[in-house]
């Protein structure tokens, strides 16, 4: 065969193999829904209702349905397992916020998960404060009348109610009790929603959680937030101050929310998946409907959500190290 017809038949066999590659390597990296976004909290909580409002926004997006699945128990452990174990196709997220992807591994010796290796930054897209909040069957207005009416009805001994053990806000109850020279005990658990039921039923007089764990309750005038962390007010609470104002200060950096993906999620599949969060962030309902929770609404990229969750951690590892509390 002369040299050039070899090269000819050379390409009329290999062309068609390579385009078929190309299109496999396609189908590898195209997104086959639905989705599904976990949250590692029980519905009802403020996660949930923040899932179910980006799930609603990134169908339009994706064009496939991305559907909202409660995988509640330990602090969102479980679910964090769950995205591990997960196939790295895009079909499979987690919403979460500080607590279990930076919290956990730093309280948990054996969490089941490693944040850095086993998940990969999707993107963020608000921060959030945690608060002191008072039940309705307690008197008090604002924190010098709770510390009051708690040194007068129990002696300085009071249970403070936290949405997941071994947490930000369990930390939290242990500095503000040392702070106002009270003998606080955190109650975790198994969320926000039941801990909240429990504040409702005036089963417990106090909570540290989420700003967007309170707001509904607070704005109906069923419970009271006394008190938020962070370096400024809320606009969602502008009368409630900050404990800085208050003589706590040491706070200041505060909880994020982001996505996540299981490591080895194929780059194309992610930025598909950055920029319809990023479209559902900035569309005006979105950034009301967060904001009138309680959060700080604002696009993080996936590298930024990254440096955020590491700093995040360096952070609390410092804080949580000065307590004394050993991981188990």
């Amino acid at each position: 065969m002369h040299p050039f017809e070899f090269r000819r038949w050379i390409k009329s066999v290999f062309k068609p193999l390579a385009l078929s590659t190309l299109f496999c390597l396609g189908i590898a990296h195209a997104q086959t829904g639905p989705v599904k976004l976990m949250v590692g909290f029980p519905p009802g909580g403020g996660t949930d209702a923040i899932a179910r409002i980006l799930a609603d926004k990134l169908k339009e997006s994706l064009g496939v349905p991305v559907l909202v699945e409660n995988k509640a128990g330990a602090g969102g452990q479980l679910a964090a397992q769950a995205l591990k174990a997960a196939a790295a196709d895009g079909n499979t997220l987690f919403l979460s916020h500080d607590h279990t992807i930076s919290i956990l591994p730093l309280v948990i010796k054996n969490p089941g998960f490693d944040s850095a290796q086993d998940f990969v930054a999707v993107a963020g897209f608000a921060t959030f404060v945690n608060a002191l909040a008072v039940s309705g069957g307690t008197p008090a207005r604002n924190v010098a009348e709770y510390v009051a009416w708690v040194k007068q009805q129990g002696a300085g001994k009071g249970a403070v109610g936290v949405p997941a053990p071994a947490s930000v806000p369990q930390f939290l109850v242990g500095v503000i009790g040392q702070k106002y020279q009270l003998d606080l005990q955190a109650a975790p658990y198994r969320g926000s929603a039941p801990m909240m039921a429990d504040m409702l039923g005036n089963q417990i007089n106090a909570g540290v959680g989420s700003v967007p764990d309170f707001i509904e309750n607070h704005k109906a005038g069923k419970i009271r937030v006394v008190a938020v962390l962070g370096g400024a007010r809320q606009a969602a609470l502008p009368d409630v101050p900050t404990f800085a104002e208050l003589g706590l200060s040491g706070f200041e950096d505060v909880p994020y929310y982001g996505i996540f993906a299981p490591k080895g999620t194929p780059q194309p599949v992610l930025d598909k998946l950055t920029t319809a969060v990023a479209k559902a962030v900035a569309m005006p309902d979105v950034h009301s409907r967060l904001t009138a929770m309680g959060l700080t609404v604002g696009f993080m990229s996936a590298s930024q959500l990254a440096q955020r969750e590491k700093a995040y951690s360096q952070t609390w590892a410092r804080i949580i190290q000065n307590t004394g509390f050993s991981a188990h």
